[in-house]
């Protein structure tokens, strides 16, 4: 591997992984004893996908067409004690995921071991951990608790990844404007800056690096092959319109990163285009973007910028 394709890991929690909001409202109703006899008792039997889990499938099977069979890696941060990590463990080798690490905390933060394990993503469905990350500058995402069957493309490994523009592959600095401002100041502030980079937002690192192996992907498999299908697809969805995508454009070559897709809405809903798309993840900075499509799509809400300040 490069220095641009060095490990990827993303540390995932067992909620995020796995759907457990039976076990959860067992949990919130009876108390941690009654959670952990229950988890015990059922260990042996395998826990249904959650949000994360289809990107997560995936993301493991990138290792499969990479020439380093460790370039991506995923671990386990949970507040789960020990004993309950059995049923965890056993349900990530039913679904044949090589899952191995983790760290399993009895109820305490599992923030200080983001930094520890390396992380380029932490996905969590704890909002005061995502918040808490995303405060300290570190990659954090909060899934939003939906059931989510995988879409079953055994025979098609593509990760496809859908991430929203400002506010989390860039600032907010440009959504302040708009939200303070309106259209017309937003306009004109994004025309006078468009040679002017925005400064890096979230997931401006994970990016980079997922679109290195993007490149590297090419590089090696896609250059001589006509029918060549890429192992990652990277779509950027953006409420943007033109002539904004100018200063779009020049933020992610100051990344040194490209997308494979471009998809500037000027305005419009975006849940049509994503599910066109069907990204077995996507990111945004705004629950109500969101909240209309997790039914359908996985969704990360980035907790970062004005749209989510107290």
């Amino acid at each position: 591997m490069t220095a641009q394709t060095e490990q990827l890991v993303v540390a995932v929690s067992s909620r995020a992984l796995f759907d457990l909001e039976k076990e959860h409202q067992l949990f919130e109703t009876q108390g941690y004893e009654a959670f952990r006899d229950y988890q015990v008792r059922m260990r042996d039997e395998p826990l249904k996908p959650g949000v994360a889990f289809p990107f997560v499938k995936r993301f493991l099977g990138l290792n499969k067409l990479f020439p380093n069979s460790e370039s991506f890696r995923v671990v386990a941060l949970s507040r789960n004690s020990p004993e309950t990590a059995r049923r965890f463990f056993n349900s990530c080798r039913h679904y044949h995921l090589p899952i191995h690490a983790g760290a399993f905390t009895s109820g305490q933060s599992t923030f200080p071991y983001i930094s520890a394990f390396k992380v380029s993503l932490f996905l969590s469905a704890n909002a005061a951990n995502v918040s808490r990350a995303i405060e300290a500058g570190l990659p954090g995402g909060l899934v939003l608790p939906n059931p989510m069957a995988d879409d079953g493309e055994d025979d098609d490994p593509t990760l496809r990844i859908a991430f929203d523009f400002d506010g989390v592959l860039a600032d907010d600095e440009s959504e302040r404007c708009y939200q303070k401002e309106g259209l017309s100041a937003f306009h004109k502030n994004e025309m006078e800056k468009a040679e002017t980079p925005h400064a890096p937002g979230p997931l401006r690192d994970l990016f980079a690096r997922l679109s290195a192996f993007q490149r590297l992907d090419y590089q090696t498999r896609g250059s001589k092959d006509p029918y060549f299908k890429p192992a990652i697809r990277i779509s950027i969805v953006t409420s943007r319109g033109a002539p904004s995508e100018e200063r779009l454009i020049t933020t992610l070559k100051s990344f040194g990163m490209s997308a494979a897709e471009l998809f500037l809405l000027d305005g419009l809903d975006k849940g049509s285009i994503l599910e066109a798309i069907r990204p077995h993840i996507f990111f945004d900075d705004q629950t109500r973007n969101l909240e209309k499509m997790q039914a359908q799509i996985p969704s990360v809400l980035v907790p970062f910028g004005i749209h989510n300040e107290q």
